[in-house]
């Protein structure tokens, strides 16, 4: 085994390397989004660690932090009294989802303007496959500075940009130099780029993961390469077969346009496992709100709502409901998801390291026979208030803000 991780040597390629790749994709991931967000609306924050999530007292939960704020250990998913403790001198504020969506819909402007075959990550990160572009608009290195130079312009924010030949190798390129990165990793070196990264760069390994591999003697990607798959498989299932593969430089799947995608959703890993069933529903909350967004955005309704959790000891499980209608309503998916959480995960108080929310089984909205036995009123009373406070809060920020969604083990309004 390796002595340990070594800082890399960021790969560099010409600038028309990639029109000899079979595929050139690019992720394209923006810097501290939310927060940078919030400093782009109130100049005066900047500099300031600024946390987006929770309150100064201490409730609720992180949903970013800026750079200046994560110096200080601070990140997505941690209580909000955990990140008052090691940065009390952070600004805090409320989210406004739908400033970040709007700006984000400009993003994903900015990315149409090169290739229709965009998928979304989340509302701050995308996969762009620019293969058929390139006659058009130049390799893939004049396009990812393109698009980093026209966000910055029109929009007033930094993106990392990553160059690779698939999704995996673009995603990791993206996220070796941030903020206002830029690197390319082209086939050719990938492989020794790889081998002296640390075995935390993996996608899908996370902290417990990676303390597990330690105890193997893996520090490194290249570590993992020599273990046989066997070994790896007792211990971690079908994950191992994958991250050898991705150790490999090897990542196959297709960049799927949102029109095209069977579901929609957004997972988070947590760099530390999450007991406090508190915390852990407001981070349903945050997922279950960029589900909403992303669905509303592309004029789509949901029939099938899934939770997906991660357990200490790496067990997955998923488990889905259907709504009585296809729905599209934050509110409605945040509710789904604290009932699959509370009631149908088995989780008595276990440890989860991950959680994701997903909407399948999509369609656009159609015209629905009434529900005899439904409040038709109040679903349309529902649909309005998600309309307004798009509107009102992309004017005027978080003047209207929806209460959290109830908790099933606590009754109605009861948040706890």
């Amino acid at each position: 085994m390796s002595d340990g991780p070594h800082p890399p040597t960021l790969p560099q390629a010409g600038p028309d390397e990639d029109l000899a790749w079979p595929r050139s994709i690019i992720h394209v991931d923006m810097d501290a989004f939310y927060a940078s967000v919030e400093v782009l609306d109130r100049p005066e924050l900047a500099g300031r660690p600024v946390i987006v999530g929770g309150t100064p007292a201490g409730r609720g939960v992180v949903a970013a932090a800026s750079y200046e704020a994560r110096k200080f250990g601070v990140h997505s998913a941690m209580s909000a009294a955990r990140a008052r403790a090691l940065c009390p001198q952070a600004v805090f504020l409320k989210p406004r989802m739908e400033r970040y969506s709007e700006i984000s819909r400009a993003v994903f402007a900015v990315f149409a303007d090169f290739t229709p075959l965009v998928e979304p990550l989340s509302i701050d990160e995308a996969f762009l496959d620019v293969t058929g572009c390139r006659l058009l608009h130049g390799p893939a290195v004049a396009i990812g500075h393109a698009i980093k130079d026209r966000i910055a312009e029109r929009i007033g924010l930094t993106a990392s940009v990553g160059i690779a030949a698939n999704k995996f190798l673009a995603k990791l390129a993206s996220d070796l130099d941030k903020p206002d990165g830029f690197v390319v990793i082209s086939p050719r070196r990938a492989q020794d780029l790889l081998r002296g990264l640390p075995i935390e760069r993996m996608w899908g390994v996370g902290k417990a993961a990676a303390g597990q591999l330690r105890l193997l003697g893996v520090k490194t990607i290249g570590d993992l390469l020599v273990i046989p798959e066997p070994v790896l498989a007792a211990r971690f299932g079908v994950q191992a077969g994958r991250w050898l593969a991705l150790g490999r430089g090897e990542d196959d799947r297709p960049v799927v346009p949102a029109r095209e995608a069977k579901s929609i959703g957004n997972e988070l890993t947590f760099p530390e496992d999450i007991t406090d069933a508190g915390q852990l529903r407001g981070i349903c909350d945050l997922l279950a709100d960029k589900v909403g967004y992303r669905l509303r955005a592309q004029g789509l309704q949901a029939g099938t709502i899934t939770l997906k959790v991660r357990f200490a000891d790496f067990s997955t499980r998923t488990r889905a409901v259907s709504p009585p209608r296809p729905t599209d309503s934050s509110v409605e998916i945040r509710t789904l998801a604290h009932e699959l959480l509370a009631k149908r995960t088995d989780r008595r108080g276990r440890a989860l390291r991950l959680l994701g929310v997903s909407a399948s089984h999509l369609q656009p909205p159609a015209a629905v026979q009434a529900d005899l036995f439904g409040d038709d009123e109040a679903d349309e009373r529902q649909r309005r208030l998600d309309r307004i406070l798009d509107r009102v809060q992309e004017r005027y920020g978080p003047k209207l803000r929806r209460g959290a969604a109830s908790d099933p083990e606590k009754g109605p309004g009861k948040t706890g």
